[in-house]
């Protein structure tokens, strides 16, 4: 089935709220679109495209972009790293990508800018103090500019990585380290607000540019840069504020019409020193990451826009379970509270897309962590990567369906639904991860279904086998195909079936017991059919007939209930 049908299969269910155009701006507490109407921005981060960090290709050691790129060059020379990088811009976000996010019914992008596409490093210009502009980065903005007001949605610009690099985690705005940040060196500064009054003046007619987010995610110790490196506990943050002003008024001389988004320190959430706001056309960005979706961790988020009477933005949260997900949105939105989830894309599963990595780039990953590991020859090498930077094209991106139902169905409606048709015929198999959507306790029950470990260092649940899908049923995968791994007592998967025929059939799963080995218990349509059936002990994977019995054709519903866990299984069998 291609992609662009499996977007369309969720749009009825989708948001019904779209942007009604005009500029953005501030009204009291609420963001506003031309015609005064509030606007709850709901929208996806475009990250990995323009700025790579190493998470997102599975690079865990000095993963800044730039040092990609030196392993890249290593590897297959300066000419083919070239064309790598031009091969990733031109494929990772298209036309169909936002048309997709359209049909899905989000009215917004926040575009993840790398100051390099637009403008030369300070320590690169002919001549200190002037700017040398180059046109890769605006002539990308325009075209998704373009693809964004043809579908009616709003664009907010956000600097990423400004010049120097705005922090101490370095892989967020590719910084080097050992050069002096955007805080030590006044002409870093001094380009960053160039470089925005530069975007200013070329986009303050263009009302599909929903807002200027300044600087994402500063993290930096002003006060002490060892103890408190990521300024989380920063009292001062003076510098932070004044080049905040200082971006503000260079893009207040030359547009007069956009919002204005600003972030605190400590990854946007410390706001202590860069308060109160100092525009009128102004709206604050909290990001949200692992912690408990509770009124208590958006409590400051609503502090503030009471006391200060302005527009509060989720600019950035994603990167956890689908039971995170819709608890996040079903939290954000109970408040009022717009969000752009983060990012659309990556190598992984918890994303509405994956970028499927090719044959042989694990063998790359090996090469990159492990020095004792060989190298791979420069063609082969090549052909590795190449792939990978097709692979980022919508068209061969893999559609996380239940990514997609749980941000968008599930916080209304929790309810379960078929993940697809499973059309039952004699011999036939189901993957045991085709279970239904649905919310934890609906299509399924798994107890550590999501990662609070900012709120709880001990509490990182999820899918741990990190496997197909992203609720929190743990899913592993091995040649034999996709199974479900550290059962516990109690926890169930659902899965809707349609009988092709009239005579019985019978069930097995197939599974394996492991050290202790488990039971099994299954329901159809409610009624118990097997209880507690014995999964012996044992590695090996073996047919255990439950002894169901599924006459008549139409629907079925059929749960599969671990009565004791420590067991894992891997199939339905369905046999005469």
């Amino acid at each position: 089935m291609k992609t662009i049908v499996l977007w369309c299969w969720l749009v009825l269910t989708g948001f019904s709220t779209l942007a009604q155009g005009g500029y953005l701006k501030r009204s009291g507490k609420e963001i506003v679109d031309g015609k005064g109407k509030p606007v709850l921005l709901r929208g996806i981060g475009l990250g990995g495209w323009m700025l790579q960090e190493g998470y997102m290709l599975k690079v865990y050691r000095e993963g800044q972009q730039y040092r990609i790129r030196e392993r890249i060059e290593e590897l297959v020379g300066p000419a083919r790293t070239a064309e790598f990088y031009d091969t990733w811009l031109a494929n990772h976000t298209t036309r169909a990508d936002i048309d997709a996010l359209k049909k899905l019914r989000f009215n917004s992008v926040r575009l993840p800018m790398h100051f390099n596409l637009y403008t030369l490093p300070a320590d690169k210009e002919p001549m200190k103090g002037q700017d040398t502009w180059l046109e890769k980065g605006f002539v990308m903005t325009d075209s998704l500019l373009e693809w964004c007001k043809a579908n009616q949605m709003y664009l907010i610009l956000d600097l990423h990585a400004a010049p120097g690099g705005q922090g101490n985690d370095l892989n967020i705005s590719d910084r080097d380290g050992s050069k002096p940040s955007l805080w030590d060196d006044a002409e870093h500064q001094r380009k960053t607000v160039a470089l925005w009054r530069k975007l200013a003046e070329r986009y303050k007619n263009e009302p599909w540019i929903g807002a200027y987010d300044l600087i994402n995610e500063p993290n930096f110790g002003f006060t002490d840069p060892v103890k408190d490196k990521n300024g989380t506990q920063e009292k001062d943050n003076s510098r932070l504020r004044k080049l905040l002003m200082e971006i503000t008024a260079a893009i207040r001389e030359v547009d007069q019409n956009h919002l204005i988004i600003i972030e605190g320190n400590g990854w946007g959430n410390n706001y202590s020193g860069v308060f109160p706001p100092w525009d009128s056309n102004m709206a604050l960005s909290y990001h949200k990451y692992w912690n408990y979706n509770t009124p208590a961790s958006i409590r400051h988020m609503l502090e503030a826009r009471e006391k200060y009477d302005i527009p509060v933005w989720l600019g950035e949260t994603g990167e956890n379970s689908n039971v995170w997900f819709t608890e996040a949105i079903r939290l954000l939105e109970n408040h009022n509270i717009g969000w752009a989830w983060w990012p659309l894309k990556k190598i992984g599963i918890n994303n509405p897309l994956e970028i499927v990595a090719p044959e042989g780039y694990e063998k790359i990953l090996k090469y990159w962590s492990d020095n004792s590991a060989p190298k791979p020859a420069p063609d082969e090498a090549w052909a590795t990567l190449k792939a990978l930077a097709l692979a980022t094209n919508f068209n061969r991106n893999k559609v996380h369906i239940d990514v997609i139902d749980a941000m968008i169905r599930q916080p209304a409606n929790p309810s379960a639904k078929p993940f697809k048709r499973i059309f039952v015929t004699p011999d036939a198999t189901t993957s045991a991860d085709l279970y239904d959507l649905g919310a934890n306790g609906y299509a399924y029950f798994d107890k550590d279904t999501a990662n609070y470990r900012v709120s709880d260092a001990k509490h990182t649940g999820g899918n741990r086998g990190g496997a197909s899908r992203n609720d929190g049923v743990d899913l592993a995968w091995e040649p034999s195909g996709v199974y479900i791994t550290q059962i516990e007592t109690g926890e169930w998967q659902q899965y809707t079936i349609e009988l092709g025929a009239g005579k019985p059939v019978k069930l097995s799963i197939t599974a394996r017991g492991g050290k202790t080995g488990g039971k099994v218990t299954v329901l159809i349509d409610g009624k118990e059919v097997a209880k507690a059936v014995q999964i012996p002990a044992g590695k090996d994977w073996q047919k255990i007939p439950l002894a169901a019995v599924l006459p008549g054709k139409g629907k079925r519903v059929v749960k599969i209930i671990a009565e004791e866990g420590g067991f894992e299984w891997q199939w339905l069998n369905w046999e005469k």
